[in-house]
């Protein structure tokens, strides 16, 4: 009877999970708050006594860690996107059944933590909500945006800044510049690929990632070649570029450029993507601030293309004509794609 009742207690608890198991996979808003409950208590008992460890992991391996924590309770598809860090932890961005899911981990990798509310209301929350930031004037600001080609808030970052560089025109010295690849070999080979445009289709580059990034259908091929391959060459053929030749710079030449670009980003200190330079001067991101003061200038933060030309128009020693234009004020959303969504301070790094 004993034995009978122990198989019939290890039945019911097995057929438990496989339901859970199965509820979480149908139902992907569940993963944010799968272990909601058990977690509470750990950090709890992790607050009061002694608290975490202290010893930092890597951003990278702490949402590749975070990852196989829930692919080992049975949750299956679901692939990191983006690693950002945001008041001490890090939130970890991940795949799953077409969606993006944000969940936290600690930055020691030890505990995980489904959500974050805020202590206190932005009304009552009134320190560091400005900084101030001294750039030089120029005659032809020098703008600099530093990304991963698959980060979402890069694209995110690309979306807002290229409409206003196309209204500023050669009146700016503009460049996407390449951090490296933190995403999978297709993500360097795309900065290669762009690297390779942008030296032999100069006045087609900007258009080129325009088109890229605005493409939904190219970010769900999660750097698939045999789904991208047909649409890059689609881009190409719009845009009158030679797939040979810059299939030949990435076989012969894109491995030099982009070592050296990723070289020059880690020179600088610059692993988060997107971070902005202009005129030399790296401009702070933080979700603590919600405007910056450039030269006395407030303006406010967001990612959105006339905040942008505000930014560089400010830094002009004469400003253009083209800088009384008035650009779209809504942020374009995260990822690829043409839709719009909310500004935000959070990067891939």
């Amino acid at each position: 009877m004993e034995e009978e009742k122990k198989e019939h207690e290890e039945h019911h608890e097995n057929h438990k999970k496989r339901d859970l198991t199965d509820k979480v996979r149908k139902n992907p808003w569940m993963l944010s708050t799968f272990v909601c409950a058990a977690l509470i208590l750990i950090l709890l008992v992790s607050s009061f006594f002694g608290g975490f460890t202290g010893h930092s992991i890597s951003a990278n391996a702490a949402g590749q860690k975070l990852v196989k924590f829930y692919q080992s309770m049975g949750v299956q598809n679901i692939t990191l996107d983006s690693v950002s860090e945001i008041s001490g932890i890090y939130q970890v961005n991940i795949k799953y059944q077409g969606q993006t899911i944000p969940l936290y981990i600690t930055k020691d990798g030890k505990n995980v933590i489904t959500s974050l509310n805020p202590t206190e209301t932005e009304e009552t929350t009134n320190e560091n909500t400005d900084t101030n930031v001294e750039i030089p004037k120029s005659a032809k600001p020098s703008v600099e945006l530093y990304v991963f080609t698959y980060c979402p808030y890069g694209t995110q970052a690309e979306k807002g800044m290229i409409p206003a560089i196309k209204l500023l025109g050669d009146g700016v010295n503009f460049k996407i510049k390449q951090i490296g690849a933190m995403h999978g070999d297709h993500e360097k080979l795309e900065a290669e690929r762009q690297l390779c445009i942008d030296k032999y289709y100069p006045t087609k580059f900007l258009d080129y990632v325009e088109k890229f990034i605005t493409d939904s259908a190219i970010g769900n091929c999660n750097g698939d070649a045999a789904c991208l391959t047909p649409k890059i060459t689609t881009i190409y053929a719009t845009l009158g570029i030679d797939a040979t030749k810059i299939n030949t710079c990435i076989s012969k030449e894109a491995e030099a450029m982009y070592d050296a670009e990723v070289s020059n980003a880690q020179s600088k200190g610059i692993s988060g993507s997107p971070t902005l330079v202009i005129n030399g001067v790296q401009i702070p991101t933080s979700s603590d601030y919600k405007y910056y003061t450039f030269n006395d200038l407030q303006i406010p933060f967001a990612r959105d293309s006339n905040t942008y030309k505000e930014m560089i128009c400010s830094l002009f020693n004469n400003a253009p004509s083209a800088c009384s234009t008035s650009l779209s004020t809504t942020a374009p959303s995260a990822g690829f794609g043409a839709s719009t969504g909310s500004s935000t301070a959070a990067s891939c790094s």
